[in-house]
């Protein structure tokens, strides 16, 4: 508790979206559109027929020269080189579909990046209502001071969900070969049947796809905003008094359950199976971690450009420390789940896994090695000092280059199975980005006018102001 602080009086604070605010904004979402519009413009206007794309397969030479594998009814020429040479990626475990992107309708790189960035900051505001969940299991002091920002963040959930919608029912046909192949209805010794997709069917069909996640997502949703009223109801009950603080703590857990344990199917059914053939058991959680930190990093960026408005004055550099500090840790778990997800694979040469890596590291190595420099490397060393956690400056530049090369990771783990090779980051990718991060931002803040900045009922409102952590 306080540890025998005195008892001070916490003022009311209510934001004011400002003009500049609103043009920063805007301007992100000119550019956006207009880089969007040069990608549209720009991209390649090739539209082969679907069914080609049932016996498309890429042809990628391993390091021995020696491993192609390019024919649709490769399975016992290739056994018969894994035989010879060991482990490499083979057929035997169902053709891996990846096609150059010229094979591809145009229209295809719209949906990719729409559901990309529709997911990308659908997870962000989704973790941003497990940040608050946490906060409350934990009896967190520290964070109540900065409580107004996740709620605001975690208002974005529809917005995000429509896009990633939009992008699923307009481009499922070409961005999941599953799709297209379960409508193929083909038998055993059928040319182009694969027994790996049929035995996935029962997970990975057309319905699966829309209700899966669906459903989930109103759950999650209808959860939020139930916290939500709790902490609106709580804004204004007595002073000491609990009750919606305990009802908090209860929903909380029920919310922190659900969304961790099927967290992971959202993400194999949207982004794991863009690979169906490959299949990884820590693909949920990376991505949830992936996203977690990237949460943390707007909510500093936040809290930060409220402290340079003259907001939120009782949070002092120690909050700004603490947020630096998670965004660090995290940094470094990331790495640890990126890196371990890899050596697993590459030491193992599980043949049916390696493909997923192989067209990565040989066909995207700028972008494979761009993605770890991002994420890890340049935040790593960046937020190393103490003193770069306490800086706003410091943090959000580093933070910047967080947001854009998680973002890039979630477009790695998309484009390599959507397209095969050749595809880049591009003026779509980062308009897009720009585009729905200006409707995100304007979202977020026009939010965080609803209600007062400070929650000045809350229990543990007083540690936060002193920062007192317990010890």
């Amino acid at each position: 508790m306080g540890h025998g602080h005195h008892q001070i009086e916490v003022k009311q604070e209510q934001f004011v979206f400002s003009p500049k605010a609103k043009r920063f904004s805007i301007i992100l979402m000119v550019v956006g559109l207009i880089l969007t519009g040069i990608g549209i413009a720009t991209m390649d206007n090739h539209s082969n027929s679907h069914d080609s794309q049932t016996v498309a397969v890429a042809s990628h030479e391993a390091h021995n020269d020696a491993s192609v594998h390019n024919e649709e009814h490769g399975t016992q020429a290739a056994a018969a080189h894994e035989e010879e040479h060991g482990n490499v990626p083979n057929e035997k475990f169902g053709k891996r579909v990846v096609f150059h992107h010229l094979d591809k309708p145009a229209s295809t790189r719209i949906w990719a990046n729409m559901l990309i960035v529709g997911y990308f900051f659908l997870m962000i505001s989704l973790t941003a209502v497990m940040w608050y969940a946490i906060q409350y299991l934990a009896n967190a002091g520290w964070s109540s001071a900065i409580k107004r920002v996740p709620e605001a963040i975690m208002t974005f959930i529809p917005v995000a969900f429509v896009i990633l919608l939009v992008a699923l029912f307009m481009g499922k046909n070409e961005i999941y070969h599953w799709v297209h192949y379960e409508h193929l209805g083909l038998k055993p010794g059928d040319p182009g049947y694969d027994a790996i997709l049929v035995g996935k069917s029962g997970f990975l069909n057309s319905n699966m796809l829309f209700i899966f996640p669906t459903v989930l997502v109103v759950i999650w949703y209808v959860l939020m905003r139930k916290l939500r009223s709790l902490s609106v109801a709580e804004d204004s009950a007595t002073k000491g008094d609990a009750t919606f603080f305990r009802k908090s703590i209860k929903f909380s857990a029920g919310f922190a359950v659900l969304f961790g344990f099927t967290i992971s199917v959202v993400a194999w059914l949207i982004i794991m199976s863009v690979d169906a053939h490959w299949y990884s058991t820590i693909f949920g959680f990376y991505n949830f971690v992936t996203h977690w930190v990237t949460m943390i990093t707007i909510m500093a960026f936040i809290v930060a450009y409220l402290k340079k408005e003259g907001y939120l004055g009782i949070v002092t550099n120690e909050h700004m420390h603490d947020l630096g500090k998670f965004m660090f840790a995290f940094t470094v778990f990331w790495a640890y789940l990126w890196l371990s997800q890899y050596l697993l694979i590459w030491y193992a040469q599980i043949p049916e896994e390696m493909a997923y890596y192989q067209i990565r590291f040989e066909d995207y190595k700028p972008n494979f090695l761009g993605n770890f420099f991002m994420c890890f490397c340049i935040p790593f060393l960046g937020l190393l000092m103490r003193s770069a956690k306490r800086n706003r400056y410091v943090l959000a530049i580093i933070g910047s280059i967080m947001v854009i090369g998680h973002y890039h990771d979630v477009w790695l783990m998309v484009t390599p199975g959507v397209f095969g090779t050749g595809m880049t980051f591009g003026f779509m990718e980062i308009g897009m980005l720009l585009l729905v991060g200006g409707i995100f931002m304007w979202w977020v803040f026009t939010a965080l006018t609803k209600r007062g900045l400070i929650a000045v009922n809350h229990p543990f409102l007083e540690e936060s102001v002193h920062h007192d952590v317990g010890v």
